[in-house]
């Protein structure tokens, strides 16, 4: 469905915080979406229909509004709750202080699991999930929902510098098709850009060689059954940006891309865990060499607890 709009002639509903102080810039305050601290200008949240969302601001100086074009805004100001909507779709939530925007929240709708019908969703092949998670983990339980993909959203920031449609699964078919995607491993993709930012690698995003994998498609290329890629919380990633070739990068400086770069990626994934600050975005990561068919790539992912593999 096409996003709703934000203007002045929308039914936004909104509540508002009121300050004698105006902030310079977002870095005046914090926000927290649900149990997670989002430092980006622009992110987003997946959602169940009807659910209630949680959304937090501290540090506030100036006058603050939350609004949301669709659903229902509610609470006391910078301690709001969204409720969001019924329908599937993709819904703009915006921060507004002193008038200004300085955070929007793009919240998607899922559609929840229960609907899937034979293993499918508006034909779009999902598979079976395993019956058991896991060593009993709960990061091994099937999604409660699946969101959708069509053209109108494939191009949608999630984040500042990745898209929805990065995120889809390779397997043939058309839209509408389905993804699960975690924010927490967008907030991990886009810490590994900033410490390559701080590197001097300012590279525009990462190339998402797999993200979600359906259970179909999973088990059609003879993946694990219990491959975090199919609870939309891994990505296989390298850097392509100069040149953009479809390849991965010379990260280490010795004029060759090569299984080295790989392992050069890693350390700065092995830097991101080793913080305690980040425990809530630690995971899996595993370095793979070329073959005909790929170059060489980074497993990152983030199902909470730290484990390492090279193949």
């Amino acid at each position: 469905m096409p996003l709703p709009s934000l203007g002045a002639g929308g039914s936004s509903t909104s509540i508002v915080a009121n300050s004698p102080h105006s902030p310079s810039s977002a870095a005046d305050f914090s926000v927290r979406v649900r149990d997670l601290d989002i430092h980006h200008p622009e992110f987003a949240v997946f959602v169940m229909p009807g659910e209630r969302v949680p959304v937090q601001v501290s540090q506030v100086k100036g006058d603050i509004r939350l609004e949301a074009a669709d659903g229902r805004v509610s609470g006391s100001p910078g301690d709001w709750v969204w409720t969001a909507p019924d329908s599937v779709g993709s819904y703009d939530l915006s921060l507004k202080v002193a008038s200004l925007d300085t955070f929007k929240l793009r919240a998607f709708v899922m559609r929840p699991s229960s609907a899937l019908d034979d293993e499918t969703l508006d034909g779009y092949e999902i598979g079976e999930y395993p019956d058991e998670p896991l060593n009993d983990l709960d990061v091994y339980l099937p999604p409660k929902g699946f969101v959708q993909l069509v053209s109108e959203t494939f191009d949608l920031p999630v984040s500042p510098r990745f898209r929805l449609g990065q995120f889809r699964c390779k397997q043939e078919g058309g839209f509408p098709s389905y993804v699960v995607l975690r924010e927490k491993l967008l907030l991990k993709l886009e810490m590994i850009l900033d410490k390559l930012s701080g590197r001097g690698i300012h590279a525009e995003t990462l190339h998402v060689m797999s993200g979600y994998r359906t259970p179909e498609y999973n088990d059609d290329i003879g993946n694990g059954e219990y491959s975090r890629h199919i609870y939309g919380d891994a990505a296989d990633i390298f850097v392509d940006h100069n040149p953009r070739d479809g390849h991965m990068d010379d990260l280490n400086g010795d004029g060759r891309s090569d299984q080295q770069d790989a392992v050069w990626l890693a350390g700065i994934i092995d830097e991101i865990d080793a913080d305690p600050a980040n425990q809530e975005l630690i995971g899996g990561m595993g370095i793979y060499t070329s073959n005909d068919y790929h170059g060489p790539f980074v497993h990152v992912d983030v199902r909470g607890f730290k484990t390492r593999w090279n193949q």
